[in-house]
């Protein structure tokens, strides 16, 4: 169960970043995703693959000191955390933003609305790559967060007005075997 202060903090910033995906947030950096996470926010980045020889490069090939706040344990395994602005890697080949990000910026604004509602529906988002994207949604009343996956390519504005209540339609739940973000998915991928 998501606190109501985080749900509303996690909305708040899905609606901010959001705008981040048809601009790079750093030069060769994109924004990926809004990832719901109780009492914090987990920002997905997708790194321009120009970019990542130049950071490794200049990473591994430097002598480089960090402090104890740039290094921690995710899953087992040792983070050091980066500070971009001190790499110069090769410049971003496309700067342009990819049709699949104005899409996704399409259907994220659809669904947010910073109205007046207490309980926000839209809570984060994936990109998921090959034209999919991830949802993670709360609908009102409902103890979880639910995970909806769509297809970007040919999103109809139907798909978007019936979403909150495809959500709601127990027989599309499915059990989450690969995200630690949601307890139910619902496929709406062929919808």
């Amino acid at each position: 169960m998501i606190d109501p202060e985080d749900r509303e903090q996690q909305a708040a910033i899905s609606r901010l970043l959001l705008y981040h995906l048809n601009a790079p947030i750093v030069e060769g950096c994109r924004l990926r995703g809004v990832l719901p996470t109780p009492g914090a926010v987990r920002i997905a980045i997708h790194v321009a693959p120009a970019y990542i020889p130049g950071i490794l490069r200049t990473v591994l090939t430097r002598t480089q000191l960090y402090s104890s706040g740039d290094i921690s344990d995710v899953m087992g395994m040792t983070l050091i955390r980066l500070h971009p602005e001190e790499i110069t890697p090769d410049p971003d080949p496309d700067p342009d933003p990819e049709p699949e990000q104005c899409q996704a910026l399409t259907v994220l604004r659809a669904l947010t609305d910073p109205g007046e509602d207490e309980d926000p529906f839209l809570i984060g988002f994936l990109m998921r790559g090959e034209s999919l994207m991830r949802l993670y949604v709360l609908p009102p009343g409902h103890p979880g967060l639910i995970g909806a996956d769509i297809r970007l390519t040919g999103t109809s504005t139907a798909l978007i007005a019936a979403l909150p209540s495809l959500i709601e339609e127990v027989e599309l739940h499915q059990p989450v075997r690969d995200d630690p973000h949601c307890d139910l998915l619902v496929d709406l991928t062929d919808w």
